[in-house]
């Protein structure tokens, strides 16, 4: 059942073909009960008719023949659905009646024919009394109407309905007595309901199919695409396809893309210009400050200069890092981050890798490569040391940088991924860089469709890398 339910969930297609089907049954049972009752009126009238026919026949054959015969030719003239007996002219009670005729169906054919090996079929249901046949019983209109029967005929319902009974008086006071039986309860499986739905429902599944299959493909492509494009990959237009509803957000799609890297372009080459403009201005300041004397100032605005180069440089990379064109490619996820740790250990920093299995992923590994190394760096920095893992499952993939040192207070998870937010007070490089590495960070992972996320451990932080399942 969970099974069913997550199809139900994920597929277009089966929520699609199960609300077909389910309103196919639900009207075509709908229908047949409406049908049922105006069929079960004419099959009650015909089985009236026929028996009154039959009863008709019977009387007239039974009068032409010679009394001794009389026995035999009723008994030849029942079948599995009517029974004929003859009584005395004694007017009859209706529940006798009735019980007379549940003995007579209560008795199988072959009996009554004197037919030996021959397997009876059960008329009657199993354990019924004649309190079956008396549900229902009533007298009805004279059957003097039907079939030339004779104006003292009698006839009668019984058994709900599904039995009917003609009584004939015969000239020398006995009367022949007819009774029919056949259980039209409303049975789907009787009717040619079940083959006509099985068809109905084949060819409204087909058809289905093709149409859900019509409106999910450029669905499915619209998702592949947003996805790619939320990761940071170059999407090419895409082809217009589907319904016109579907045609329609292709192209707002498209639209939306083309706006997107025209916004982000301008914006980076305002940002370029900038960085451009203000080296200038920088390099005129370091040379007038060569000229100052008294190296205490001096050295102080060297600094500030250096400070203020080192800000503008790491916003342009920041910024050329959120536009990286890196293509996309598959590469051994864990062989790239053991690579970054490996490095880091050969210049002496304390970074320990958890080694694991093989995991292919697509991704731009330049900018996981600059991501991994900005946390653990920052772990190095402020808590002499880091932990690396991978952890691969349903959930996606996680890069886990773990350390030991004092750790962030709780409320400043969000805050140390600003641009130029640093804890400590000093805005010194060597003390807390510029800021940048953890914006930078979150950038990059971001542009993967994932995100970093900070959680408090005993002792130290976890900074864990989310990325999405890989593809």
């Amino acid at each position: 059942m969970k099974r069913l339910i997550g199809y139900w969930h994920k597929s277009l297609t089966v929520q699609l073909l199960s609300s077909m089907l389910l309103a196919l049954f639900a009207s075509q049972a709908i229908g047949f009960m409406i049908l049922w009752d105006h069929l079960r009126v004419d099959l009650r009238e015909a089985a009236r008719a026929e028996i009154a026919s039959r009863a008709a026949a019977v009387a007239r054959l039974v009068q032409t023949v010679p009394p001794e015969l009389r026995n035999d030719l009723i008994r030849i003239s029942s079948t599995e659905t009517s029974r004929f007996w003859i009584s005395d002219g004694r007017p009859a009670g209706l529940d006798d009646w009735v019980t007379q005729a549940f003995d007579q169906f209560a008795t199988p054919l072959h009996a009554i024919l004197g037919e030996q090996g021959v397997v009876a079929l059960q008329r009657i249901p199993t354990g019924s009394d004649p309190r079956y046949f008396l549900d229902g019983a009533v007298w009805t209109l004279s059957a003097a109407d039907q079939a030339e029967l004779p104006v003292l005929a009698r006839s009668l319902d019984f058994a709900r309905e599904n039995g009917s009974g003609v009584i004939v008086p015969f000239d020398d006071g006995q009367v022949l007595n007819a009774a029919y039986y056949k259980d039209i309860s409303p049975s789907i499986w009787r009717t040619h309901l079940p083959l006509s739905l099985t068809l109905t429902a084949i060819l409204v599944a087909g058809v289905g199919v093709l149409t859900v299959r019509r409106i999910a493909s450029p669905l499915r492509q619209l998702t592949y695409a947003a996805e790619r494009l939320g990761r940071g990959e170059a999407v090419p237009p895409l082809e217009l396809r589907g319904p016109e509803d579907i045609r329609r957000t292709t192209i707002a799609f498209n639209s939306m893309q083309e706006r997107l890297h025209r916004f982000v372009g301008d914006r980076t080459r305002m940002l370029a210009a900038i960085g451009h403009d203000l080296r200038t201005p920088l390099t005129t300041l370091r040379l007038r400050a060569e000229l100052v004397e008294g190296p205490e100032l001096q050295e102080r605005m060297l600094a500030t200069i250096d400070e203020m180069q080192a800000m503008t440089e790491s916003t342009l990379s920041l910024v050329s890092q959120e536009t990286s064109a890196e293509p996309t490619r598959t590469i051994d996820l864990t062989a790239l981050v053991e690579s970054v740790c490996d490095d880091l250990a050969e210049l002496g920093h304390p970074v320990r890798f958890v080694p694991g299995k093989r995991l292919d992923y697509r991704c731009r590994p330049e900018g996981l490569r600059r991501m991994i190394r900005n946390l653990i760096e920052n772990a190095v920095r402020y808590a002499g040391g880091a932990d690396v893992r991978l952890v691969n499952d349903n959930a996606g993939v996680r890069i886990l940088v773990e350390d030991e040192g004092p750790g962030i207070p709780i409320d400043s998870f969000e805050e140390v991924f600003s641009p130029f937010f640093r804890l400590e007070g000093s805005r010194s490089r060597e003390t807390g860089g510029i800021g940048l590495g953890l914006s930078i960070a979150r950038a990059i992972a971001r542009q993967h469709g994932g995100d970093i996320i900070l959680s408090p451990r005993e002792p130290g932080l976890q900074a864990a890398v989310v990325l999405p399942a890989g593809r």
